[in-house]
Parts: C-alpha cells; structure tokens; sequence
C-alpha cells in the first residue's frame, strides 16, 4: 500500500516522502563537497607533489570503482529486493559512507596520505552508488503512480540544496572562512581535513530519518541463493527483458546515454566558466550555487509535469532545450551569454534525471525495484566515460587546429569541447525515441 495521498492536482508531503527525501539532501555532502568541489580538488592540488600525476591517481582509482559498482550492483540489488533487506543494506552503504567520509579527516597534505585519500575517497563513492540503488528501489513503496513523477522531482531538487547549503557552509566556514578560528589557516590542511568530519555528520544527520519512516519490504520465501546463482539469475533477466520487455532494456541503455551527457554538464560547467570564459573562482562557485538553486526548481517544476504529460515527454523536452542551450553557451562570446545559457542548462537537467527516475520506477515493481535500479546504475557507469572523452577529444582537435591561438588568455579551445558534450546528448535524444512509455498496473 503506498504510503503517499495521492491527488490529480497535488502532492501531500507524508513522513515517508519527506524522509526519503532528506536522505538524497544527506548524500548531497559525498556528490557536491567530497567528489566535486573540494576534497578531490584537495587530493589533486601540489600539497600531495606533482598535480598531473595526483589527478592520473585519482582517475585510476575511480576507473576501479567504476568497475566495482557495475559488476556488483544490480546483483546486491536483487538479493536485497528478495530477501527483505532493502532498507538493511541502505542503512549499510550509508553507514560506510560516514565512515570513509570521516575517516578522510587522517589524510595530511604529504605524499604519502595520497593513496590513502584516495582509497577512502573511491569507497565512499562506491558505497554511495550501492546505496542510490536501494533508495531508488524505494520510490515505488513511497509514492502512488499518479504522484511518482513529483514525489521523484521533490527527493531531487532535496538533492540540490542540500548541495547548495553544503557548499555554501564549507565555503564560509572551511575554505574561506568568514571569521578566523583555530587552524583555519593551518598549514597542515586542517580547514580542508575537518571537511570531511563536517560531510560525515551533515550525512548521519540527513540520512537517518528514512531508516525510521519507510517500512521494509518483506522478503519472498525461498528467494535467498548464492551469488553464483545471483549472476545466473541476472543474466537470465535481461534475456527476460529482450524477450518480453524490450522497451525499458532499450531505456536502460538510451539513459545511460544521456545521463552521461547530464553529468558532464555539472562536471565540467565549472571547467569552461573558467577556463573559456574567464570568471574567477569566487565567481564559479556564485554560479554553482546559482545552478543548484535553478536545477532544484526545474526538478520541482518537471515532477509535476511528470505527472501531467508523462516521463518520456519531459525527458524529449528536456533534451532538446539542452542541446539548444548548449549551442549557446557555444556561441555565445562573452560571461553573459554563459550566464543564460548556463542556468538553462541547470534548468533542465534536473527534470531529465528525475523523470528518468520516475519512468523507470514506473516500469517496475515492488518485488524487482533493485535489481531494476541496479541495472540502471550499471549501464550509467559502463559508458560513463564517453562524455569526458569527447570532451577531451574536441579540446584536442581544435588545440590540433591551432584554434587556441585565438584567446588570449588561452581556452578557447576548450569551447570545443560543449560540441563533444552535446554529441553525447544528441545520441542520447535519439536512442530514446526507440523507448515507448508505459507504466505498469
């Protein structure tokens, strides 16, 4: 029984919902401070020695985790669907998150805690992408078919600002202090160390609630196997699906298409601010904070349309407008035009990813959420290399080309590098044509 009161017009925040919803604000410390802004910008800086060779570190560490999370998660998924232990393994995989995360506090700006940093780092991404199949596996427990769409779109844009209030307190408290306080310019990292210990407690803090609001699902008799038989069983799902169901394998494949090309947006948003359009430090992170704050309301705004029109009609709208705001930012010569083109670009990709959320769940059911869920983060990382290296590969064709000679202060041929982005983008939007919505009874 859904644990949502479900209306045509609106949605009733339950404890469930909100719960749930403050679990993804909690894993906003890992995704937003520990792997995007602050602590890998830590480990890759000249305190740990040469910077090119911390960053070659940090990939080779994630390559590895990468592969950890595709080869076991629709596999954990399925065992926690059948065995009752959803909720189980979410409170485990959030329980190493604090753990790792915390224990990033030991990583001194030496050499040698590089390899330290990075390992507690890259279990602390691995145990958050287990735990992300889990939580969504709970989406359909939570919410009723009729508000799927805005139930998805509320946890997301929770996501964002738990993000922005993350990085905004960091900031001012931690990286450029607003008062001075001991150690905050302490020369062995201390500022920067204590990051850790705060992302840990803002997770704990977050995270908990869900644990005591949203039931268990209960396990299916007979259902427990070894792992062996686990991977058999899988394998003999997709089979399954190709035979039956050919449609969601289709979107399975098609979104991880185009969840790479959404993520590339944020990861290297940053990265052409500066590098093309000249803005500061202090002027990204406004910017960044700006982009969460838009992307939060877009998530908000696309659950309800979600609702109205369907997922599958919002992600085809969301992907067109981001391939037009994409060529923007392209064409666009100077800070302003990033500005707007940027935010629109914030603006829609949240929907995209909570309707991909949504259509998904749609799609399974309260018995197979996890294994589903499992495959979805599974084919997302089998080809999350794609966007970076087209990225890579346009900045190096138009440096090839001679382009960068026309900046002065170099990058522009870093502005070639939205055109690998948005080819990413382009193949997502028309795999996903293939994919016929439907939602199950």
């Amino acid at each position: 029984m859904s644990t949502v009161e479900a209306s045509p017009t609106r949605l009733r925040v339950t404890r469930p919902v909100l719960a749930w919803a403050l679990w993804d604000a909690g894993s906003a410390a890992i995704n937003a401070v520990m792997t995007t802004f602050v602590f890998t910008v830590y480990l890759t800086s000249s305190l740990f020695g040469d910077k090119d060779s911390n960053a070659s570190a940090l990939a080779s560490g994630m390559a590895v985790t990468g592969v950890a999370i595709a080869v076991s998660a629709p596999v954990l998924g399925r065992r926690a669907d059948a065995g009752g232990r959803r909720k189980l393994w979410l409170a485990v995989h959030t329980g190493v998150i604090i753990v790792a995360t915390a224990a990033c506090f030991l990583v001194r700006p030496e050499h040698a805690y590089l390899w330290l940093g990075i390992v507690l780092l890259c279990v602390a991404t691995l145990a958050a992408e287990l735990a992300s199949v889990n939580y969504f596996a709970m989406l359909p427990q939570i919410s009723a078919k009729e508000t799927m769409g805005r139930v998805s779109g509320f946890g997301w844009s929770f996501g964002y600002l738990g993000g922005i209030v993350a990085l905004a307190l960091v900031l001012f408290l931690f990286v450029q202090p607003l008062f001075e306080w001991f150690g905050a310019s302490d020369t062995d990292g201390l500022n920067l160390r204590l990051v850790a210990v705060f992302c840990a407690v803002w997770t704990l803090a977050f995270c908990l609630p869900v644990f005591f609001a949203v039931p268990e699902v209960p396990a299916r008799p007979g259902a427990k196997v070894s792992w062996l038989a686990s991977y058999r069983e899988l394998f003999a799902h997709i089979g399954r699906l190709w035979r039956t169901d050919r449609t969601t394998l289709w979107f399975l494949v098609s979104s991880a298409v185009y969840r790479d090309g959404l993520a590339a947006v944020f990861t290297f948003g940053g990265v052409i601010a500066g590098a093309v359009f000249g803005m500061s430090q202090a002027q990204v992170i406004v910017f960044a904070i700006a982009g969460n704050v838009i992307a939060a309301l877009g998530a908000l705004t696309g659950g309800r349309l979600d609702d109205r029109v369907g997922p599958r009609a919002v992600i085809l709208a969301c992907l067109a407008g981001l391939l037009v705001a994409g060529f923007g930012v392209f064409f666009s010569p100077g800070v302003a035009g990033f500005w707007v083109f940027g935010l629109l670009l914030c603006l829609l990709v949240g929907p995209a990813q909570s309707a991909s959320r949504s259509l998904l769940a749609r799609r399974t059911t309260p018995e197979n959420a996890g294994e589903i869920f499992g495959l979805y983060t599974t084919t997302g990382r089998a080809i999350s290399f794609l966007a970076p290296a087209l990225f890579a590969a346009g900045t190096a064709i138009a440096k090839a080309a001679g382009v960068s000679s026309a900046g002065e202060d170099g990058g522009a041929a870093t502005r070639y590098g939205i055109l690998g982005i948005m080819v990413v983008l382009a193949a997502g939007l028309l795999l996903f044509l293939f994919t016929r919505e439907r939602r199950t009874a």
